[in-house]
C-alpha cells in the first residue's frame, strides 16, 4: 500500500518541473479522428484538458468534425464529394457543416469540459468569430483552380478573444470554420481543422500545439507501431517526406507543424489521441508517447524558455 502512494508521489515530483516549466503558457490542442467518434477516448482527453488548466497552463482546443458531418448529410439526403482530399462544400452541405461544428460538436465538448470540473467558451459565428479566411482553390494536373465550393483557408486570426478567454481562466472551443475575411456578409467557409489549430497556434504564439490522431505518432515503418520516432527536426522531417516515410494524411499536419515553428511555436506533438491520457504523458513525463517536432532538439539539460507574445492581426 506505501509502496504505490509512494510511486504516484514519485510521478507527481516528476511532473512538477513541467508545471513550472508550462504554467501560463498557451497550448493549443487539435481534436478530430476517431477521437471525436469514440466517447471513452474524449472524455479521457476533454479530463486532460481540464487538468492541464487546473495545474497553469492555458490550453486552447480546436476541433473538426468530419465523420460527424457526413452522417448528418446522409440523413439530409445529401452525398458527400470528395474533391483532392476536400469535402466539396456548396451551400446545403456549408449549413450543414456549420450547424454540426458550431451547434452540436462544439457545444458538447464545452458542456462535457465543465462537467468535468473546468470553464469552457466556445468561440465561433454564434459567438464571437476568431478565424477569418479567403476561398481557397487547388490545382489540377494542368495547374488550373479546382474549384471547392465554400471551402477556404485562414489568412486571420483575432487573437484578442482567444488569450482573453485564456487569462479568464476559461477553455477557448473553436470549431473549424471561418468567416470571409473580407465581407462577413459572403459567410463562413469550411476550413480544415489542422490548418485552423495551426493558424491558431502561430497567432497566440502557443508554446506547444498538439495535433490528436489514431496513430502513434511519426512511424519510420507505417506497419510497425513499435518504430516511433520520438523526436524530430524540420530538417527530419523534410528528409522524411522526400523519402515517403512521411506521406499522405500525415503530410498536411507535418507541414502545418513546421509552419508553426518557424512562426514562434515552441513544439508540436503529434501523438494518439485513442490512447489513455496521452496529452498528460506527452507533456508531464520525460519519456512521452508521440512524436515531439523541434526546431533544434535539446541537449538532456536544456529546458525550452519564453513566454508567448500577443500579436496584432
Amino acid at each position: 500500500m506505501h509502496e504505490e502512494a509512494i510511486r504516484k508521489a514519485d510521478v507527481l515530483i516528476e511532473a512538477l518541473g513541467y508545471f513550472r516549466q508550462f504554467h501560463g503558457k498557451f497550448t493549443v490542442i487539435k481534436l478530430g479522428g476517431s477521437v471525436m467518434e469514440n466517447p471513452e477516448a474524449l472524455r479521457a482527453l476533454l479530463v486532460d484538458v481540464v487538468f492541464m488548466q487546473t495545474v497553469g497552463m492555458r490550453p486552447v482546443v480546436v476541433h473538426g468534425g468530419g465523420k460527424a458531418i457526413t452522417q448528418a448529410m446522409e440523413k439530409a439526403g445529401l452525398e458527400a464529394r470528395w474533391v483532392q482530399g476536400r469535402r466539396y462544400t456548396d451551400d446545403a452541405t456549408l449549413a450543414i457543416v456549420a450547424r454540426v461544428l458550431a451547434e452540436e460538436i462544439n457545444e458538447d465538448i464545452v458542456r462535457h469540459i465543465r462537467k468535468f470540473g473546468g470553464r469552457a467558451s466556445g468561440l465561433h459565428h454564434k459567438t464571437t468569430q476568431c478565424l477569418f479566411g479567403t476561398r481557397l482553390t487547388l490545382p489540377d494536373a494542368n495547374g488550373n483552380p479546382i474549384d471547392l465550393g465554400r471551402v477556404g483557408d485562414v489568412t486571420e486570426v483575432d487573437d484578442d478573444p482567444i488569450i482573453d478567454t485564456c487569462l479568464a481562466g476559461i477553455i477557448p472551443v473553436l470549431p473549424s470554420l471561418a468567416e470571409d475575411a473580407r465581407d462577413e456578409e459572403n459567410g463562413l467557409y469550411n476550413v480544415n481543422a489542422d490548418t485552423a489549430a495551426a493558424a491558431v497556434a502561430r497567432a497566440i504564439k502557443a508554446e506547444k500545439l498538439v495535433f490528436l490522431t489514431d496513430t502513434p505518432g511519426i512511424l519510420a515503418d507505417r506497419h510497425d507501431p513499435n518504430s516511433l520516432l520520438p523526436s524530430l527536426t524540420p530538417a527530419d522531417c523534410r528528409e522524411l517526406i522526400a523519402r515517403g516515410v512521411i506521406d499522405k494524411g500525415m503530410i498536411p499536419k507535418v507541414e502545418a507543424c513546421l509552419r508553426s515553428l518557424e512562426a514562434g511555436v515552441k513544439k508540436a506533438h503529434i501523438l494518439d489521441g485513442r490512447l489513455r491520457h496521452s496529452l498528460l504523458v506527452e507533456m508531464y513525463t520525460t519519456t512521452g508517447v508521440g512524436t515531439e517536432i523541434v526546431l533544434k532538439l535539446d541537449s538532456p539539460n536544456e529546458r525550452p524558455t519564453g513566454a508567448p507574445d500577443r500579436v496584432a492581426v
